[in-house]
This record gives C-alpha cells, sequence and structure tokens, in this order.
C-alpha cells in the first residue's frame, strides 16, 4: 500500500529532490534481501536522462544488494526520523541483519519496480545503476540513472520544494556529524 501524499514527480523536475543536499537513505533488494542505510554524500548529477552519484562503502551490505540488483532507491528523511537515519547509518546489517526491526523501518515496494522504498521520507528517487567498476572500486562512487520519481505533495509541487509551507515536521536533514543535523531552513528568494 502507497503511503498518502505519495505523488509522481516528473524525471525532468527530480534533480530539484536533491538539490539543496540532504541526508539520504539508501535501500535496496536483491532476491528476498532488503536493506536500507544512510548516506550523507549524493547528490544531482545530470538532467536528461536524470542522473545522481551516491557514495556507499565496501562493507555495507547494502552496497552488495546494489551490486546484485542494478537497482537502489535514495529517498530524503524528515525530522522526526532523525534517530532512525542515524541507527541505519551506525548499525549494519553486517553484523546487526534485524536493523531494520531494530528500528522500525517501515517498507513499502515502489509501483512497478522491485525495490523497497522507507515510509515517513519526503521524496523517493528510483535509481538503475550505471556501472562504473573503477569508481565504484577506488572511491565507492555509484552513478546511477533515476527511473521515477515521488514526492510527499504537502512539501513537493509542482516542481519546487515549499518547506515554508509545509508542515516543519516535512523539513528534510542536513547531516554535519556526530548524529547532529540541521533541518532545511527558510527560503531566501533573489529577483
Amino acid at each position: 500500500m502507497l503511503p498518502d501524499h505519495f505523488t509522481p514527480v516528473p524525471l525532468d523536475k527530480s534533480y530539484r529532490l536533491l538539490n539543496h543536499g540532504p541526508t539520504v537513505i539508501v535501500s535496496a533488494q536483491h532476491a528476498s534481501e532488503r536493506n536500507a542505510m544512510s548516506a550523507a554524500w549524493a547528490c544531482a548529477l545530470d538532467f536528461a536522462p536524470p542522473k545522481i552519484s551516491v557514495v556507499l562503502d565496501k562493507a555495507t551490505r547494502t552496497r552488495a544488494l546494489v551490486e546484485g540488483s542494478g537497482l537502489f532507491a535514495v529517498q530524503l528523511p524528515t525530522v522526526p526520523q532523525a534517530a532512525l537515519t542515524v541507527g541505519l547509518g551506525t548499525d549494519s546489517a553486517v553484523t546487526e541483519p534485524h536493523k531494520l526491526v531494530k528500528h522500525g523501518v517501515q517498507l513499502f515496494d515502489a509501483p512497478g519496480l522491485a525495490v523497497p522504498l522507507v515510509a515517513g521520507c519526503a521524496a523517493w528517487l528510483v535509481c538503475k545503476l550505471i556501472p562504473e567498476p573503477h569508481n565504484q572500486q577506488s572511491y565507492d562512487l555509484f552513478i546511477a540513472e533515476v527511473v521515477a520519481a515521488w514526492a510527499d505533495e504537502r512539501v513537493f509541487r509542482n516542481g519546487h520544494w515549499e518547506f515554508g509551507s509545509a508542515p516543519a515536521e516535512l523539513r528534510t536533514l542536513h547531516y554535519v556529524a556526530g548524529g547532529q543535523f540541521f533541518a532545511i531552513g527558510e527560503s531566501v528568494r533573489v529577483k
């Protein structure tokens, strides 16, 4: 079942979901195994087709699932998910196989795609891996094409973030260090 306010985002506007530099949760599935991890280094890379980059450490189980399936999701956690985001970034499924249960992660399936999505986020992007073995091995850098995107319509609509008029709990997180985040702030417009 899809969450309330889960609205498609046109692919030509999907880069805007990451343009403000949020912390993300990366999720993937291979065979019947699912996992999710936090990542602080993700960014929009191109417009047409839309592409992103994300750093996934060699030691993570999620990376192995991404490499196995060739698909993954990047989602933008919100203020109420700060503790969950820290937990998914601190605990590894390699040593804590039930970490999703431990942190109360609720998953749902991406429409028409074999990728789990994390409920409660502000936005979701499903990505198809563009294999770059040198970058992946040398720098843990993964490049992917965005093949589908959705956002919570209360905070992202008509191709733009609406943080000023959205409920404060829908603000995205921006990681600093040591379990500290900033929530996205107020808009500053230049005319």
